[in-house]
């Protein structure tokens, strides 16, 4: 028994030396212990991550949960030449993190009125705030609805997680400018959406 024992622990050690799109073959092929390095090594940024966007712990937890249960499932999809592997998995957290706010209805408790936006964005973007921060929280998801999925992703992750643009790039693998020009142009859309809506219901 004993030996067993020192033979998987001999094994986890093995798998910890290996990088994680190593790993993430493991995975795809149905290795639990490769999936539980894994989960060691990205478990905590996936929490965090959830925590920031959702603001409860309980569903912070349960959202990285479903996460790693979808990075077990789908381990085969991942593609290296796409995204690092903590990437794809902070990506799969986001997805997942937002769904719950929109079935929760959690974001119309939280910066109310779009403050977390002013709070967010470099002073060159502020302008194209002006006209959101006076929106309600269910105007902004309504209209975010609305924008190319690369630039409301940006702006979901700063608005519901409060990340910067240096973090945000880091995230989704893309250069900061290429982030900062999906911001304004998210937020030049969002902007003319909003006052749009103004005038309807003037």
């Amino acid at each position: 028994m004993a030996r067993l024992r020192r033979t998987s622990v001999d094994s986890k050690e093995k798998l910890r030396r290996l990088a994680d799109e190593e790993l993430m073959e493991l995975v795809a092929a149905n290795n639990a212990e490769a999936f539980e390095v894994v989960l060691e090594r990205h478990a905590d940024a996936a929490f965090a991550l959830a925590y920031r966007i959702c603001g409860r712990r309980s569903a912070a937890e349960d959202i990285a949960q479903e996460a790693f249960l979808a990075v077990w499932r789908s381990g085969a999809r991942y593609d290296r030449a796409r995204a690092s592997v903590r990437t794809w998995t902070l990506g799969i957290v986001h997805n997942r993190a937002v769904d719950a706010l929109r079935r929760s209805g959690v974001h119309e408790r939280r910066r109310a009125g779009a403050e977390g936006i002013e709070e967010t964005l470099q002073a060159t973007e502020r302008t194209e705030s002006e006209a959101v921060e006076k929106a309600t929280s269910r105007e902004i998801r309504g209209a975010l609805d609305e924008l190319p999925s690369e630039q409301r992703k940006v702006i979901e992750l700063a608005y519901f997680g409060g990340f910067t643009h240096v973090e945000i790039a880091s995230m989704l693998g893309a250069p900061v400018g290429t982030v900062k020009g999906r911001m304004r142009l998210g937020l030049g859309k969002l902007r003319e959406q909003l006052q749009g809506w103004e005038t309807v219901g003037a």
